[in-house]
């Protein structure tokens, strides 16, 4: 009983180590905002954020709309690639209009 609760905790750990977990970042969305959009957009970070709460851009993401209604907010951005998607949404959610943060862009 003892060698395998030791080699189920080796196993989990070991899992858990060599693991990779894809993560959104803030930051992140907020660099890609500002290289290729804010500029298209003609609109701070904070403007572009503020157009929806938490819970619209939650909604909008889930539907698989997020690209489209960045194009709806920005008409002049021609390419908006699908790998931006979880870190711009990272971004417009944690500074929309009902989160109170404010964006330093």
């Amino acid at each position: 009983m003892n060698t395998m609760t030791k080699l189920a905790v080796s196993a989990l750990l070991g899992m858990t180590l060599f693991s990779s977990t894809a993560s959104a970042d803030v930051k992140k969305g907020q660099k890609i905002y500002l290289k290729k959009l804010k500029a298209p957009c003609n609109i701070g970070g904070a403007t572009f954020a503020q157009r929806h709460t938490q819970d619209e851009w939650e909604a909008i993401h889930e539907a698989g709309k997020f690209a489209d209604e960045v194009k709806k907010i920005c008409p002049k951005v021609k390419k908006f690639k699908p790998k931006y998607t979880p870190d711009v949404y990272d971004f417009v959610y944690e500074y929309a209009s009902d989160s109170g943060n404010v964006p330093a862009c």
